[in-house]
């Protein structure tokens, strides 16, 4: 994928989606790079929802920090695993970038949290309503990162295939609130809403 990426290409609102390694961060963050190129007095903000359950997640995590860091220097971390809607109405101005990366992540803390709670679980819809809200009243622009899971085999347990299934609306009803949508395939970007990028 190209490092040249015009401030053209930044919607207010963006979703970035693909599968695994397909270049949505990256993406994300070249855009994120040149907004702060754009303007001294812009800022750019990640939010991280991505929780260090295990060995491999913190390491994971520790590495995607030092990655962001070079490339897209003076980008400051947020972490929120849950509540995406306070975090987008606390922090979004008109001179702040936000991407949250990434929503796959937020919804998997709500549906198979560490920790199993029902009240969690039943929480979801209400949290992604008040999200598409505040995406929708962010005064600065945003950019949304997730995982396109839906293309594979079906999966065989029930719980699995309802997340497959909640991720699907998910990624439907952010798209739907979002200018534009571009789909990430083995480093190429496929404009799917919006202009091309």
């Amino acid at each position: 994928m190209t490092d040249q990426i015009s401030i053209y290409s930044l919607a207010r609102s963006q979703l970035i989606l693909g599968g695994q390694k397909s270049g949505k961060s990256r993406r994300a963050e070249l855009l994120a790079r040149a907004w702060l190129d754009g303007a001294l007095d812009r800022e750019a903000a990640l939010i991280a929802t991505g929780q260090p359950w295990d060995d491999e997640m913190r390491e994971r995590i520790a590495r995607h920090r030092r990655d962001r860091a070079e490339r897209v220097p003076g980008m400051a971390t947020l972490e929120e695993p849950l509540d995406l809607a306070a975090m987008l109405a606390r922090h979004s101005t008109p001179q702040r970038l936000l991407v949250v990366d990434c929503l796959t992540l937020w919804l998997t803390n709500w549906m198979m949290p560490a920790q199993p709670s029902e009240e969690l679980v039943r929480g979801w819809e209400g949290q992604c309503t008040a999200f598409l809200a505040a995406l929708q009243a962010a005064p600065g622009p945003v950019i949304l990162v997730g995982n396109e899971i839906g293309l594979g085999v079906i999966p065989l347990g029930s719980q699995v295939r309802a997340f497959v299934d909640a991720l699907g609306v998910l990624n439907q009803r952010a798209a739907q609130s979002c200018e534009t949508v571009t789909l990430m395939c083995a480093g190429l970007p496929l404009a799917l809403k919006g202009p091309q990028p």
